[in-house]
């Protein structure tokens, strides 16, 4: 990070994950889905059960990126209510879309968004909390 906003966007991130009880949510939908994935796979063959661990595998991914722009969402609120600058937060998916020298799965195969959304949903949400 460059400076304090930026890390503050970051942590904010972080906490948005804990508010929003991302790590609880997700376990029990993964729990739900391989109930799921072992009652296929007891009832079908190879390919079948291959197939439906792929399926399970993009929904659980599907979740993560939801969870991902409610996370970026509530970093911004945090930014504004602790007196950072939330444009700082968009800066951060710069740094790490460079980080990833443009390396990135296409977004269905990743558990987040594409950092063009990010920053799309990033600025709605700047707007929206600032009440523009």
């Amino acid at each position: 990070m460059e400076n304090h906003d930026q890390l503050a966007g970051v942590l904010g991130h972080e906490i948005g994950h804990v508010v929003g009880r991302h790590s609880a949510a997700r376990i029990a939908k993964q729990d739900l889905t391989q109930g799921i994935l072992t009652g296929v796979m007891a009832g079908t063959d190879a390919g079948g059960a291959q197939m439906a661990a792929m399926v399970a595998n993009v929904i659980n991914m599907k979740y993560g990126r939801s969870d991902e722009l409610e996370s970026d969402r509530l970093g911004v609120q945090f930014m504004l209510d602790a007196g950072y600058n939330p444009e700082a937060l968009i800066d951060v998916m710069r740094i790490l879309e460079e980080a990833s020298g443009g390396k990135s799965a296409p977004e269905f195969q990743s558990t987040h968004p594409s950092p063009e959304n990010r920053v799309e949903e990033i600025k709605r949400a700047i707007k929206d909390y600032r009440g523009m």
